[in-house]
């Protein structure tokens, strides 16, 4: 019989092994090895049984085991030492605490609709939620003091299996948060804590929060499955990206809005500071910026005021390269919801709503638009790669009328990964034995002679590739089996693989831009490579598709029936169920990453980080993080045929392109052996690859960039505009409200030049003279400036400076005369123009407020 509801009963550990509890409830075990190994060595074949999970194993112990480890004195040492270990990881000063500049924020929150932490807490679907828990962990390990808030789904996203005819099926197993490294928040007096919102039609949304330990980061996932909520409200919660319509709109605002009220109530329960920075890891978060309005409306700030204190302290991160990945909402649901979430008429529903909605040129005024609500929110915003901050500032330049996509206030700041969770053991302890700290941190001890030879670190690479082959049979197994296949007919999957082959890896989500099947364009120049006699190539490939992502499941169809093949099945296999705990083997085990998505859709791509981490390669085509950061020796271009309309045409120009790559660079150097059978010249790239991408790659680095470059600034402005009791902000916003009104008076009304006689040469000057009328406004509201640079054959000005103008001494009636001088630096056509923009202090871009008068 099934049961209807069911729960964990939970070990009771002798008092000699109470540390393991907290070892087994911080995820800090998830990147650190020796934790991992005291919980091993006490059964390593129930360890191997439960995936590595130490709540799981806790739970799996039984009683006569636990005593008996308890009366060994080694054994309580040992889990003593651990514990230690772990109280002076969470205790000591790292290096945040060591920053001597001024405006460190004591707190920053940080949303994610996912977070991959490890496997054992399934909260993840792919890159985003990955991302978010290397931001966690890496924020820990450099004591950043973040606060982590994402939703706790009871299914997760979806388990993945294949069919009999290799298609991909879906299931949803339900996770007890009592068997999860969890612990529920609750008040003093023992009651769970529990934050509300009102919906639609007189209904509540409740929800508890359950805080995952992250080394010395709290992550705080609302869950709705509480009795006092009706069946709808408890299923808010229920799946990652299982819904849509009002379902995804109230897992948003949960997030969002249920977020902010759930870290409330941790600060006010743990007396921890209030965050001073909020940041949104994509736009499905965009409602904590609604929520910190209404709670500074309710303490008497304007909305106007309280709008311009949201912005100053929000961070927003886009992940998205196209609109349709973007949430979208019908802008009369969310007047409903928002109005029931406003409970005492704080907020001006009409002004919320305005927010969102896509009033925009090529926008949809019907619909309320996530990602838009984040950029009106934030006053710094990013992109996760050089180029994916270009093409964010290119796709979200209609709601910048009148600026240049280049000034669109998007920035980039380029991924990192978590190198303690994904660098394999065995490496991390060859190069700690062999190589300084200082040598490791730079990457200079893989080019220092005498540290690794090159036999040591090939065997290192083959014992990798081993450990890679011999998951995989396992996987496959599992998998046939799975599929109906009986036992006597699998035999061939133990020669499945093999560790002397060049082994490359293709795993990620499976949306049809990233082109899961293109190695398959041409299946017989694909098969030549692969059973190539003396030089073969074997694929590992794994991959979800979203399960109401049609065409992507018939991707992974197509993949598994190539793989299917008797001829080729011991040379490429599809592993199903790409998780975490897949990674841990496959991005060590890999020679070369693949990655082949239609540039520039792929916002950054880091699990090629991850294996270059491991001493892999890479082959990938100009997109991501990969457009920025190659070179001609850590890995390989895929060439692209940008611009060509013809989807088709371009997969199989491209896809010949991969295959000239594979068989003239990438399969030669692996197989150019020196009479010991070591590649010397892949070596080399090797070496090349650990040296200078492994200090790029860190998500250290990338969370010390959001601290430099965003959380502090943000923290600054958020001190400065509240001071006095917000009349910083309070003085923005009337400024900004005056501006508009007096704008549609602004002008340009006459522009002149000078300074260059006779054809113009590089080091000339040019005299620039403007009239401009600015209404209402004082020369104090504004800046003048001249835009100049060369033009190209559609008369727009490229690669364009800007220069300020000054005033003068001339007046006329409602006019201001300005000048300046510009020196022209290149050849070829030149051209300028004169603009007036609002000027204030607290202004992050000469876009932010959006206003801009042009000369005609």
């Amino acid at each position: 019989m099934r049961a209807i509801r069911r729960f964990t009963v939970r070990t009771v550990l002798p008092a000699a092994l109470g540390d393991l509890d907290e070892l087994a409830h911080n995820l800090r075990w998830s990147w650190h090895p020796a934790t991992r190994a005291a919980f091993a060595d006490f059964d390593p074949a129930l360890w191997q049984q439960v995936a590595g999970d130490p709540v799981a194993f806790l739970g799996a112990l039984d009683r006569a085991r636990l005593d008996a480890l308890a009366a060994d004195p080694q054994e309580v040492a040992r889990v003593q030492a651990a514990a230690a270990d772990l109280h002076t990881y969470l205790e000591q000063p790292r290096w945040y605490q060591r920053q001597t500049g001024t405006g460190l924020p004591a707190s920053i929150a940080y949303f994610s609709p996912e977070f991959g932490i490890a496997a054992a807490l399934p909260q993840y679907s792919g890159g985003l939620g990955v991302l978010a828990g290397d931001h966690l962990k890496a924020a820990s390990d450099l004591g950043v003091p973040v606060v982590g808030v994402g939703l706790l789904y009871r299914a997760g996203y979806f388990r993945q299996a294949l069919d009999r005819t290799g298609r991909q099926t879906e299931t949803y197993p339900v996770l007890d948060p009592d068997g999860l490294p969890l612990t529920l928040l609750r008040e003093a007096d023992g009651t769970p804590a529990r934050v509300t919102l009102a919906l639609p039609g007189g209904r509540a949304l409740h929800a508890h929060v359950r805080v995952a330990q992250v080394g010395r980061v709290p992550l705080l996932l609302l869950d709705s499955d509480v009795p006092d909520n009706d069946d709808a409200a408890r299923a808010v919660t229920d799946r990652l990206y299982g819904g849509a319509g009002t379902h995804r709109l109230e897992q948003e605002l949960l997030l969002g809005v249920g977020g902010v009220r759930a870290l409330r109530a941790y600060t006010r329960l743990t007396g921890t500071p209030a965050p001073e920075v909020h940041h949104m890891n994509e736009g499905h978060a965009g409602f904590l910026g609604v929520e910190r309005i209404r709670e500074l409306v309710a303490d008497g700030a304007s909305f106007g005021t309280a709008l311009e204190l949201v912005r100053a302290t929000t961070v927003f991160t886009t992940h998205t390269p196209v609109p349709a990945g973007i949430d979208r909402f019908e802008t009369r649901v969310v007047e409903q919801y928002v109005a029931a979430l406003d409970e005492k008429g704080d907020l001006p529903v009409d002004d919320v709503v305005a927010l969102g909605t896509e009033d925009h040129e090529g926008g949809d005024p019907l619909l309320f638009n996530m990602a838009v609500m984040a950029l009106r929110l934030t006053g710094r915003a990013n992109g996760v790669s050089r180029l994916h901050g270009r093409v964010s500032r290119e796709m979200f330049a209609p709601l910048w009328p009148g600026f240049d996509p280049q000034e669109v206030p998007i920035g980039s700041i380029t991924n990192g990964v978590h190198a303690p969770t994904w660098v394999a053991p065995e490496l991390t302890a060859l190069a700690s034995r062999r190589m300084s700290a200082h040598d490791l941190a730079t990457g200079a001890g893989w080019d220092a002679a005498g540290t690794v030879s090159d036999a040591e670190l090939w065997g290192l690479r083959r014992r990798l590739r081993e450990g890679l082959v011999d998951d995989v049979r396992r996987r496959v197994r599992a998998s046939w089996r799975g599929r109906g296949a009986p036992a006597a007919d699998l035999h061939w999957i133990d020669d499945a693989l093999s560790p002397d082959v060049l082994t490359i890896g293709f795993a990620r989500r499976v949306p049809t831009y990233k082109r899961l099947t293109l190695m398959l364009a041409d299946p017989e120049r694909l098969e030549a490579l692969l059973l190539d006699p003396l030089r073969p190539v074997q694929l590992v490939v794994a991959g979800k598709a979203h399960p109401a992502d049609e065409p992507g499941k018939r991707l992974v169809a197509e993949l598994v029936a190539f793989a299917d093949q008797h001829h080729v099945r011991h040379r490429v296999v599809f592993l199903p169920d790409y998780d975490m705990r897949m990674a841990a083997t496959l991005y060590p085990g890999c020679d070369v990453w693949l990655n082949n998505p239609l540039r520039p859709l792929e916002a950054c791509g880091t699990s090629g980080m991850k294996v270059a981490l491991n001493g892999g390669l890479n082959l990938s085509v100009l997109d991501g993080w990969w457009d920025e950061w190659h070179d001609e020796g850590n890995g390989w271009v895929i060439p692209t045929v940008d611009g060509v309309d013809d989807p088709g045409a371009r997969d199989a120009a491209e896809a010949a392109a991969l295959y000239d790559v594979l068989e003239q660079q990438v399969v030669p150097t692996f197989y150019d052996r020196d009479p010991a059978d070591v590649p010397r010249r892949w070596l080399a790239m090797v070496r090349h690859t650990l040296a200078t991408l492994g200090p790029k790659v860190q998500a250290t680095r990338m969370v010390a960039d959001y601290v430099a470059h965003l959380y502090v600034p943000a923290a600054a402005a958020g001190a400065s505009l509240g001071a006095d009791d917000q009349s910083g902000a309070a003085a923005l916003a009337a400024w900004k409200e005056r501006v508009r009104a007096a704008w549609p008076q602004v002008r340009v009304d006459h522009v002149d030049s000078g300074g260059v006689t006779g054809p113009a040469q590089v080091g000339d000057r040019l005299h620039v003279q403007a009239w401009v009328a600015l209404g209402d406004l004082s020369p104090d509201d504004v800046e003048v400036q001249v835009v100049h640079g060369p033009v190209g054959p559609d008369d727009e000005i490229e690669r364009f400076e800007v220069d300020a103008l000054t005033l003068g001494d001339a007046y006329e009636a409602d006019r201001y005369g300005y000048e300046g001088e510009v020196e022209l630096t290149s050849t070829g056509p030149f051209g300028y123009t004169v603009r007036v923009v609002p000027r204030h202090e607290a202004l992050t871009s000469v876009a932010a407020t959006g206003l801009v008068a042009t000369a005609t």
